[in-house]
């Protein structure tokens, strides 16, 4: 490989500031040194040069240029440089800091490997959570100089976070005054696009069946619906009913637009963060009850066996005769009695035949429980719980899989019908990565359960009968969030390559378009092929760079979400110093073990020195920890007492100590 090849890529930067962007043909992504790095930062389009090979050695480059920074501006805490000057002992050390900037930008992001130098005027902004813009970089060994350009507040304060986490994943609650503005005039103007969407010879009028909606007990925006009626035949018509945000929202206008680059609604732990504006979200494209409203409709004819004997697609009015939070619905479905106890308890019973063909097919049940929080008025968590799901919930996830694969698989099918390109976005799940199943299956089996791999080939029937053998057992969690590590991650694209952890051929996202902009796309691209209308092969590269964008910006939103919990997680075990707790061992490394409170999920590091009696090492392959004078072990899955020694809130971390 010769050193003069360039290329570009993202670049990944990681602990003190070494960075790493893949290629292609290379197994192994490209170590790029701190000091080749440049003016790089994490997530910034490079372009790199390689470096010499050298035998034995990861192949190393070097950052030529930055193509497009990833970054606008940079959210963090305003710190003083001088008492960590003060305390540094080493002379030389201590004189290269006191050449810099006394006050500088410490980025919530630790993937920032750089600070940011601020001027005298931060004085008054120490121990404060700010933004922060580059005014000027032109030598790549030092500090970045930047400018406050806003003040969030009190470092520790609640909303003060939650705003750092919102803008440092790039995200804004607020939409512009002109986005504001047409959602305005859309809503103004309900009367006339309704009355207009009602003569539409396409759509039909399915108001006369019995429909209602089944959501989170603080849903304010509902996406779906589902309608039932036997028919004369003895089978049953299941309806699934999505609102028709593309009627309203129309493809490059300014709310597409916005929506466009947000890509997703983010759901931190105590707001919601909407794709598009509420008047919108919650309201006029929302399928509330007791109103007509505007749907995109799945409609299946299904045998008493489950089967899909028919089906029709295309856009419908509805009216939703009742919202049903998870519980309510499951509380008649237990007790036998309540509205529509009758077509609840049919519906139910289809979806278990539905769900145990799913995954029989060999789709993978990764359900885990979510950490919930209840937060007093000042936004502080005074209780931490995981949220376990209903089978009314598992109900309504198998009508939205459903009517996901179905519509994906129908557009396969016309479209080879028409002799034309199957112009989609789809959901697709990549196989795993063999090395990564190999490394799982070594995990595994160190805990004692047996998974089959081939050369790093596995069976999704094999990753369910683990997931069925652990069951109930204290390392359940723990082994199916290191299977879900080792999967491909889920993505949007228009090449259809099926999706390995559901075990279906043909998937899209269909039903989400009030909080997810390519269950949008894939609405505009259903009507028009409905339509027969011509999709050229500009529109779809077009669309492809969306399917792209989309995912990242699903990365980022979810990134948001996790710290949010992280942070929450932190602050609630803040208060509980000295107080202590059952857990479940998580993790292992060379410096301690990481252990998870059972009821809040929160996870704290044991380092190795602070267990007394003994001195541990690690065993890596036995993914475990052992005294050299007792022998005792300590395994991945075990579970430990322990006591909260420390919360640092700033750095979203933990430490616990084990209790014999």
């Amino acid at each position: 490989m010769s050193n003069n090849d360039t290329f570009e890529g993202v670049i990944a930067v990681r602990g003190k500031g070494t960075g790493f962007v893949s290629k292609p043909d290379l197994e192994e992504d490209i170590l790029i040194e701190t000091s080749n790095l440049g003016f790089a930062l994490d997530g910034d389009l490079v372009r790199i040069s390689l470096l010499e090979a050298v035998e034995g050695k990861r192949q190393e480059g070097k950052v030529l240029e930055v193509i497009e920074s990833a970054h606008e501006e940079f959210i963090g805490v305003v710190k003083d440089r001088a008492p960590e000057t003060a305390a540094i002992s080493n002379h030389f050390l201590r004189e290269q800091a006191e050449k810099k900037s006394q006050y500088y930008l410490l980025p919530d992001n630790r993937r920032i490997h750089v600070r940011f130098s601020l001027g005298e005027d931060a004085k008054d902004m120490v121990g404060k959570k700010v933004a922060v813009k580059i005014a000027n970089w032109n030598d790549a060994t030092m500090d970045p100089q930047g400018v406050v350009t806003e003040v969030l507040g009190r470092a520790g304060d609640h909303e003060t976070e939650m705003q750092a986490i919102i803008r440092g994943g790039g995200f804004s609650e607020n939409f512009p005054e002109a986005v504001s503005q047409a959602a305005k005039d859309l809503y103004d103007s309900q009367e006339k696009i309704f009355k207009d969407a009602l003569v539409d010879p396409k759509r039909k009028d399915v108001r006369g069946v019995t429909t209602f909606t089944i959501d989170p007990l603080d849903a304010k925006d509902f996406d779906d619906a589902l309608s039932f009626q036997k028919l004369p035949n003895g089978n049953f018509e299941i309806g699934v009913h999505i609102a028709d945000v593309s009627h309203y929202v129309q493809e490059g206008e300014i709310i597409d637009m916005e929506a466009r680059e947000r890509g997703t609604s983010i759901y931190l732990v105590d707001r919601v963060i909407p794709m598009l504006p509420e008047v919108l979200s919650n309201d006029l494209c929302s399928l509330r009850p007791n109103e007509d409203r505007l749907a995109f409709s799945a409609i299946f004819e299904i045998s008493g066996e489950a089967k899909v004997v028919g089906e029709w697609y295309g856009q419908t009015v509805i009216h939703s005769d009742r919202r049903f939070s998870y519980e309510e619905a499951q509380e008649i479905l237990d007790k036998g009695e309540g509205d529509y106890l009758g077509e609840l308890s049919k519906m139910m019973e289809l979806s278990r035949v539905i769900r145990k063909e799913r995954f029989k097919e060999g789709a993978i049940a990764f359900e885990q429980p979510e950490v919930r929080f209840e937060l007093d008025e000042a936004g502080k968590p005074i209780r931490a719980y995981t949220k376990h799901r209903t089978e009314t919930m598992l109900m309504i996830e198998d009508y939205m899989l459903l009517a996901n694969q179905s519509v994906a698989t129908y557009i396969y099918k016309l479209s080879k019908d028409k002799k034309r390109d199957a112009a989609f976005i789809y959901r697709i799940h990549d196989l795993p990565n063999p090395e990564k199943i190999e490394d799982l299956g070594i995990f595994i089996r160190a805990l004692g359960y047996d998974f089959r791999t081939e050369n790093g080939i596995v069976d999704a029937k094999d990753i369910n009968k683990l997931l069925k053998d652990i069951e109930g057992k204290p390392e359940e969690a723990l082994i199916k969030t290191a299977t879900i590590r080792s999967m491909a991650k889920a993505v949007y694209s228009t090449k259809n390559i099926g999706h390995f952890g559901l075990a279906f051929k043909y998937y899209t996202h269909f039903t989400s378009p009030i909080r997810r902009y390519p269950d949008l796309m894939a609405h505009r691209l259903l009507r028009r092929h409905l339509d027969n209308s011509p999709i050229a092969g500009q529109e779809i590269a077009r669309f492809e760079k969306l399917s792209i964008q989309s995912s990242e910006r699903e990365m980022e939103a979810t990134r948001a979400e996790r710290d949010s919990i992280k942070y929450k997680q932190v602050e609630f075990m803040a208060p509980k110093v000295g107080q202590e707790f059952d857990g479940i061992i998580s993790g292992v490394s060379d410096w301690g073990i990481y252990v998870e409170e059972k009821e809040s999920k929160s996870e704290g590091m044991v380092r190795l020195s602070s267990i007394r009696g003994d001195y541990y090492e690690h065993l890596a392959g036995a993914y475990a920890i052992k005294g050299q004078k007792t022998g005792n072990v300590y395994r991945l899955g075990d579970t430990v007492r322990f006591k909260v020694v420390k919360a640092n809130l700033e750095e979203k971390q933990l430490d616990y100590e084990l209790v014999k």
